[in-house]
């Protein structure tokens, strides 16, 4: 039997066991591309892409208040609060390909404040689903708003896309940014250049 006819026996397979797990997904890749789903370093590829993908859209079924939990407090003062450069690692929702980089957010605060690990909890949070940056972003900005009310917010995104560098235009030395703010009408001209370049 040739590859390609045990590759259709292997699809065929799939689905007649029919669709509705991250395994039985993973078997329908495989079997698509046209390999054998009992060769010995494919066997159990199904089983751990599943475990892959629980892991990597584990921010569904989250919200932000769940994630910050006890870690809102009262605020101390109204100087400027920033975390730089909060890796992530996500999943682009159009290709299903991995993107990459890291978040900052600066904000002043208003009468409450978010413990520090927290920010990149809800990084996290929004990272570990189908996304696109510029939603990243706007949620990060948002969930801060939500959670703690602080004068102005604002967020930056810097990523690297695996849709752009290894299929399409294949631009390996791309970088995406993206930025958005809440509430920095309210602030001076000077807190307004210091949240910025807190960024």
């Amino acid at each position: 039997m040739s590859a390609f006819q045990t590759a259709e026996l292997s699809w065929a397979k799939v689905h007649a066991e029919g669709p509705g797990s991250s395994e039985q997904a993973g078997k329908i890749i495989l079997a698509s591309a046209g390999e054998d789903l009992q060769r010995e370093g494919i066997q159990r590829t199904p089983e751990r892409f599943s475990k892959a993908m629980k892991d990597l859209t584990s921010g569904y079924g989250k919200t932000p208040i769940q994630v910050v939990g006890k870690g809102i407090f009262p605020a101390e003062g109204q100087g400027l609060v920033s975390v730089r450069n909060v890796e992530f690692y996500s999943l682009c929702e159009h290709h299903l390909l991995p993107f990459w980089g890291t978040a900052s957010v600066a904000y002043y605060p208003g009468k409450k404040i978010l413990g520090l690990s927290k920010i990149p909890r809800l990084v996290d949070l929004f990272a570990r689903r189908f996304q696109v940056q510029e939603r990243i972003t706007e949620q990060v900005a948002d969930a801060l708003v939500e959670l703690i009310a602080p004068r102005a917010v604002a967020v930056r995104v810097k990523a690297c896309h695996l849709c752009m560098m290894m299929r399409g235009v294949q631009k390996q030395e791309s970088e995406t940014q993206t930025e958005t703010h809440r509430g920095l009408e309210s602030l001076t001209a000077a807190e307004q250049e210091r949240i910025w370049g807190a960024l």
